[in-house]
C-alpha cells in the first residue's frame, strides 16, 4: 500500500479509439489501404509513459494517492504494534503464572484474537476504499482522455489512435507520434477539483 501510485496502463486504453465514418483529410497520420483500395486509414499513437508523466491529472492524483496509501499504511502499522505489546504482555503473564484460572487465561485469549480480527477486518475495508478510489480516478482519466480526444478528433480525422505502452507497437513511426500535442490539449482543459487542491495543500503543509 505504500508504493508509488501508478495507473495501470488500462486507464489509458481510452486512447485506442476508432473513429469510423470520418472524413479522410490530409494531415499527420499513418495511412493504410482496406482491402478494396478505396479507403485509407489515418493512424496516430501516443506515449503512455509521457502521458503518464506529463499530464496533470496524472501528476495530481498520483500524489494525492502515494500519501492516502502511506497513511493507510501506517495506521495498520501502529495497530499492528499495539497488538504484538498486548500478545507480548500475555505471553509474559502466562509464562510468569499470572493467570490464577482456566477462565481469566481464556479471556485474555480470545480479548487478542478478537483484536487480530478487527485488524483484519480495518486492513481489509481500507484497502478495498483504497481500489475504490483508484478504480474511480482511472475511469475519470479515461473520461477526461477520450472527451479530449473527441474534440481533438474533429478537425484530425484520425480512424485509430493507439496507446504505445512499453512494446505492444513493436514498430512506430515517430512522425504519427501525437503525444505532445495530446498532453497540451488535456493540460489545457484540465482544472482540479476543490478536494484535489485541498488534499494536495493539506500534503505541504505537512
Amino acid at each position: 500500500m505504500s508504493k508509488k501510485f501508478l495507473f495501470p496502463a488500462t486507464a489509458a486504453m481510452a486512447l485506442c479509439l476508432s473513429f469510423a465514418g470520418c472524413k479522410q483529410t490530409q494531415g499527420q497520420g499513418e495511412t493504410a489501404e482496406s482491402e478494396g483500395g478505396n479507403t485509407n486509414l489515418k493512424i496516430a499513437y501516443v506515449e503512455l509513459d509521457t502521458l503518464m508523466s506529463q499530464y496533470q491529472l496524472y501528476k495530481d492524483y498520483s500524489e494525492v494517492l502515494t500519501v492516502k496509501g502511506n497513511n493507510i499504511q501506517n495506521t495498520l502499522s501502529k495497530k499492528q504494534k499495539t497488538l504484538e505489546s498486548h500478545a507480548a504482555a500475555l505471553q509474559k503473564k502466562y509464562d510468569s503464572n499470572g493467570f490464577t484460572t482456566r477462565d481469566e487465561l481464556e479471556r485474555a485469549q480470545n480479548s487478542i484474537q478478537h483484536e487480530e480480527a478487527e485488524l483484519q477486518e480495518l486492513a481489509a475495508r481500507l484497502n478495498n476504499e483504497f481500489n475504490a478510489e483508484q478504480a474511480r480516478i482511472n475511469e475519470e482519466a479515461r473520461d477526461s482522455i477520450q472527451a479530449f480526444l473527441t474534440i481533438y478528433n474533429q478537425t484530425k480525422h484520425y480512424d485509430y489512435v493507439m496507446i504505445k505502452a512499453g512494446d505492444n507497437l513493436l514498430i512506430a513511426n515517430p512522425k504519427y507520434n501525437i503525444t505532445n500535442e495530446v498532453v497540451k490539449g488535456l493540460n489545457k482543459r484540465y482544472k482540479i477539483s476543490p478536494d484535489v487542491a485541498a488534499a494536495l495543500s493539506a500534503t505541504t503543509e505537512e
